[in-house]
């Protein structure tokens, strides 16, 4: 279901003979569709651990556990103004010392936003 399938539905249809069948409908019902919160923001990091040697690659992915879609991401790291990314998956291909730091993700539903615990990622 989506928001937008909230509404008044009725069913219909013919009944009796096939000599003399009339329409029938039933009594109207008002459906209503509610949003789930947007919770349970979490993020995995690729390789585990957060630590990842100079020059490699660093993936991390975020996940929610609940919301109403649609949603959008962005990446942050602590220190950073602008976001890193958007989407739920920020890959850094060569990483460099400047990399190292703590890393959060933010979900949004258009109305909500619902952030990650902070993974701290180094750079050895």
């Amino acid at each position: 279901l989506k928001l937008h399938h909230s509404g008044r539905y009725h069913c219909g249809g013919w009944v009796g003979s096939r000599v003399s069948p009339w329409w029938e409908e039933s009594v109207s019902v008002t459906v209503t569709v509610q949003g789930v919160l947007l919770s349970g923001v979490s993020l995995s990091v690729q390789p585990p651990g957060g630590q990842v040697a100079l020059g490699d690659r660093l993936v991390l992915s975020c996940t929610v556990a609940t919301g109403t879609g649609p949603l959008s991401f962005s990446w942050h790291r602590e220190g950073s103004g602008a976001p890193l990314g958007t989407g739920p998956r920020l890959e850094l291909r060569h990483v460099g010392s400047n990399d190292s730091g703590h890393y959060q993700c933010r979900a949004s539903d258009g109305e909500n936003v619902a952030e990650s615990v902070p993974l701290n990622v180094t750079v050895l």
